[in-house]
């Protein structure tokens, strides 16, 4: 549709078709965050499991600040074009674990419960981007790694729990 309107009406309209884009802002029904909420509450003695689907599904998640500056980029082009947005790399669920779990001190194995009652219907087992066009037209790049990620994720859970039990 963007590409019809650029070039039906002369517009400036460009695309991103953006992949799984992260931060502590994400809402607690996404699994990135529920892992670090779960990490969080564990951690400080408010709960004692985390139940988590699919352990294997992979996703290709990114920071979304990283992705907000790729937007920022594909507006500054002259000529407006359509660009993925991504890490290019993918991570299981279970890796997500292993990193936020661990950069608490705690052994994920020792809490996460797979429950077949969060295992998506429709599953697709991997998602990966493909982001070469926008590191070649735009020089855009991430900037924060899947490890940095997580653990900027369970340091904001962390502080949110503490400053409310407070």
């Amino acid at each position: 549709m963007t590409v019809n309107y650029r070039e039906s009406y002369n517009l400036f309209a460009a695309s991103g078709i953006l992949f799984n884009h992260e931060s502590p802002r994400r809402g607690l029904e996404f699994v990135t965050r529920k892992i670090t909420d779960g990490v969080a509450r564990i951690k400080m003695g408010l709960a004692k499991d985390l139940r988590l689907g699919n352990l294997d599904a992979q996703r290709d998640w990114g920071f979304a600040g990283d992705y907000v500056e790729a937007m920022w980029l594909m507006l500054q082009q002259d000529k407006p074009d359509d660009f993925v947005i991504g890490t290019g790399e993918t991570h299981p669920v279970r890796e997500f674990c292993e990193v936020a779990f661990g950069y608490a001190g705690l052994n994920y194995q020792d809490y996460v419960v797979q429950d077949t009652r969060f295992y998506r219907p429709a599953e697709v087992d991997l998602l990966i981007s493909n982001p070469a066009k926008a590191a070649r037209v735009l020089g855009w790049k991430p900037k924060v790694n899947f490890k940095q990620l997580a653990e900027m994720m369970v340091d904001a859970d962390l502080k949110r729990i503490r400053n409310a039990t407070i």
